[in-house]
C-alpha cells in the first residue's frame, strides 16, 4: 500500500535524510499535478489516493495548514520539504523505538498529521493532573482535537476537582508548613509532632484545615486564568502559528502565571492570614477580608507579591527543564508501541520535577509567606523583602529560609497520588476516553 510513498520519499534504511531533495523534488512533482508550482489540498489527496494512500477526513487539509507558512493555500516546494523533514524530526524524537524490525521504515506515520504525536501532549499532562499546593508551573498543551471536541475543559475541570480533593486531603501538612514558615526559628524551634499537639490544643483537631476553604475556592478562577493568558501569550510569542518552542512555552507560562497570580493574589494573603488565625479572630474568608482592609487598607492584600512573582521563574523554569528532561529520556528509550508512559512513571517524573522546582524557589516562597503575615503578628516589625532576607539570614543562617521544608516535602508524594487517583475518576464520569 505504501510502495510508491516509500520510492519517492524514503531510502530503504533510513527516513527522509538530507540527500533526499532529489526524491522531494520527485515526489513534489508528481503530487504538483496543475504544474503551477504549489501543492494544494486537493491535488495532495488525490496524489496519495492515486499512490494507495488513504487519507481521513481532513487530513489533507491539517497537512497542507501546519506548512502553509504564506497562507497561500498550497504548499510550494520549500514548504512541501520543510513540513517532511520537520514531521520526521518529530517522529525521530517521539517514536524512535517504534521500528521494531529494524527495517528503517515508519513510513505509515509520515502523512499522519500529529494524530498519532498528539499521544505524547495527551499522556504527558503534568499540571493538570498533578496538584502538589503550588500553583507556578508552565500550564499543559492540549491537542488540536482536545481543543476542538471540548476535551480540554474537562481536563481542566477534572484537574480541578483533584486539586481540590488533594489540597483537603494534605491540608493538615499545608498549614504546618505555613506555622513553620511563620513561627518557627533558632529560638523557636518546633517539631512536627510538637507543632500539630500546639495547633490541636489551641483549636481542636478541625484547626488543622485552617485556610484550606479559600486554597481550594482560589484553583477555579486560577487556572482559568492562567489558561486564558497562556494561549494568548503563545499567540504573541510564536511566530505565524508555528509550533511553540520551549523556551516561548516557558515564557508564555511565566507571563501567564504571573497574570493569574496577579488576579487572586488577595487570595492568597486571604489564605495564609485565614491557616495562621488563632480561634475566633476571623469568622470566615469575608470577615477575614473586610477587617484586613479596615486595619491596614488595600495594598495590604498585596503584602509579598514581588518575591511571589519572583518565585514564578526558579520554579516554573526548573520544573518545566525537569519535567522535559524525564519525558524525553523516557520515549528515547521505552516508547515502542505508545506515548503512554503509565502512572507510576508519570507520577514519578512529575514529583521530581515538581520537587526540583520547589527547592530552588522555597526560600521566596518562605519570605512571602512571612510577609503576608507580618501585621498580623504582634509586635512584628513591617519590612522590605530585602531586609527580611537578611534579617533571617544574620539570625538564623542559609537554612533559615528553608524553614517548614520538610512537611511540605512530605505532602508532596500523597498529594500527588490522590490527585492523579481523583483526575482519572472525573476523567471518567466526564466521559474522557483514555
Amino acid at each position: 500500500m505504501y510502495q510508491l510513498i516509500r520510492k519517492f520519499v524514503f531510502t530503504e534504511s533510513h527516513c527522509l535524510e538530507e540527500d533526499n531533495t532529489k526524491s522531494f523534488a520527485e515526489f513534489f512533482e508528481k503530487l504538483d499535478v496543475n504544474k503551477d508550482g504549489k501543492v494544494d489540498v486537493s491535488e495532495l489527496k488525490t496524489g496519495l489516493a492515486a499512490m494507495g494512500f488513504s487519507m481521513g477526513k481532513g487530513e489533507a487539509q491539517k497537512i497542507v495548514s501546519s506548512g502553509d507558512s504564506d497562507k497561500n493555500e498550497g504548499l510550494d516546494f520549500e514548504e512541501f520539504s520543510k513540513y517532511l523533514k520537520e514531521h520526521e524530526k518529530k517522529l525521530k524524537l517521539t517514536f524512535k523505538s517504534l521500528d521494531k524490525n529494524q527495517d528503517g521504515k515508519i513510513k505509515h506515520f509520515l502523512f499522519n498529521p500529529a494524530n498519532n504525536l498528539q499521544e505524547i501532549i495527551r499522556y504527558w499532562k503534568h499540571s493538570t493532573v498533578l496538584d502538589i499546593g503550588d500553583s507556578l508551573t508552565i500550564p499543559d498543551e492540549f491537542t488540536e482535537e482536545e481543543k476542538t471536541t471540548g476535551v480540554w475543559w474537562r481536563q481542566l475541570v477534572s484537574g480541578g476537582a483533584a486539586g481540590v480533593v488533594s489540597r483537603t486531603g494534605t491540608a493538615p501538612l499545608d498549614r504546618m508548613k505555613v506555622f513553620m514558615q511563620v513561627h518557627s526559628s533558632k529560638s523557636n524551634k518546633i517539631s512536627l509532632v510538637g507543632g500539630f499537639k500546639q495547633m490541636i490544643k489551641e483549636g481542636g483537631v478541625a484547626s488543622l484545615w485552617r485556610g484550606n476553604g479559600v486554597n481550594v475556592i482560589k484553583i477555579a478562577p486560577e487556572t482559568a486564568i492562567k489558561f486564558m493568558a497562556y494561549e494568548q501569550y503563545k499567540k504573541l510569542l510564536t511566530k505565524d502559528g508555528g509550533k511553540i518552542q520551549s523556551h516561548e512555552r516557558f515564557m508564555a507560562g511565566s507571563l501567564a502565571g504571573a497574570t493569574a497570580q496577579t488576579a487572586i493574589y488577595p487570595m492568597e494573603v486571604m489564605k495564609t492570614r485565614l491557616t495562621l488565625r488563632k480561634t475566633g479572630q476571623y469568622s470566615g474568608m469575608f470577615d477575614c477580608a473586610k477587617k484586613i482592609l479596615k486595619k491596614e487598607g488595600v495594598k495590604a492584600f498585596y503584602k509579598g507579591y514581588v518575591p511571589n512573582i519572583l518565585g514564578i521563574i526558579p520554579y516554573a523554569g526548573i520544573d518545566l527543564a525537569v519535567y522535559e528532561t524525564l519525558k524525553n529520556a523516557w520515549l528515547s528509550k521505552y516508547a515502542k508501541d505508545t506515548a503512554n508512559p503509565g502512572v507510576l512513571v508519570l507520577l514519578g517524573c512529575g514529583t521530581i520535577s515538581s520537587t526540583c522546582g520547589q527547592l530552588a524557589s522555597y526560600p521566596l516562597a518562605l519570605v512571602r509567606t512571612r510577609m503576608q503575615a507580618q501585621a498580623s503578628m504582634a509586635g512584628s516589625e513591617q519590612v522590605s523583602m530585602s531586609k527580611l532576607v537578611k534579617k533571617i539570614m544574620q539570625k538564623e543562617g542559609f537554612f533559615g529560609l528553608y524553614r517548614g521544608i520538610l512537611p511540605n516535602f512530605m505532602k508532596v508524594i500523597p498529594a500527588v497520588s490522590i490527585s492523579y487517583v481523583v483526575y482519572e475518576y472525573m476523567r471518567s464520569g466526564l466521559g474522557i476516553s483514555k
